[in-house]
């Protein structure tokens, strides 16, 4: 127990590494374009996210078009994931709640990052724990190579001393919360712990810019 509580302590610092890597990386792209060409920097929109084709927690097929006309808030994560996908998940809810009437115009969204193991009934089992509309995605281990590029979601199995088993491991991942337009373009990113209601209250502010 110790050796997991300490692989999960070192995974959460990975995680904003990670964040602040792709960030910097991103900033001195841009810098290097603005340099050659003096032109201005592309939005955010252009850098995370895209068209997704999956599965959902049904078994039906769907894509990112069958949630137009909604905000998708979308988190990345893996139903065996002891501790950092249900945090997250359950701000989510908190969010929804604390958005009353508003939570309607935002569809919640789980994508599997470990189709090998997340299959649609262990999704849909998964996602009732957070609400009834909660939706969860998975597909082939190649669609979700796709979506995760896409939004620049890390992720790497990892097999930790003593396990053995081909399905027993973790799953190393970006924990960040995505926040797509009604249009399916992307808006705002909320780090990993971000509270239900700092994430419902910056969420506010997208919704009324974009009335139905």
């Amino acid at each position: 127990m110790h050796l997991i509580a300490k692989f999960f302590q070192k995974l959460r610092v990975a995680n904003m590494q990670f964040l602040v890597a792709t960030l910097f990386v991103i900033a001195a792209s841009n810098s290097t374009v603005l340099a050659a060409s003096n032109a201005v920097p592309p939005p955010l929109a252009s850098l995370f996210g895209g068209p997704f084709q999956l599965v959902d927690h049904n078994g039906k097929s769907v894509s990112d078009k069958d949630f137009r006309g909604k905000f998708m808030l979308i988190y990345f994560g893996y139903t065996y994931c002891p501790d950092i996908c249900p945090t997250n998940l359950q701000e989510m809810a908190l969010a929804l709640d604390a958005l009353g009437m508003e939570a309607k115009k935002v569809q919640p969204i789980f994508i599997s990052i470990d189709p090998g193991r997340d299959k649609p009934a262990e999704l849909k089992e998964y996602v009732s724990n957070f609400g009834s509309g909660f939706v969860g995605l998975t597909g082939t281990e190649a669609q979700i190579r796709a979506v995760t590029k896409s939004y620049r979601v890390h992720r790497r199995k990892v097999i930790l001393p003593g396990q053995e088993a081909t399905d027993d491991y973790f799953v190393d991942h970006s924990s960040l919360t995505h926040l797509v337009g009604p249009d399916g373009k992307f808006r705002t990113l909320f780090p990993h712990n971000t509270k239900g209601v700092v994430m419902a209250k910056r969420m506010r502010k997208y919704l009324k810019a974009n009335p139905s």
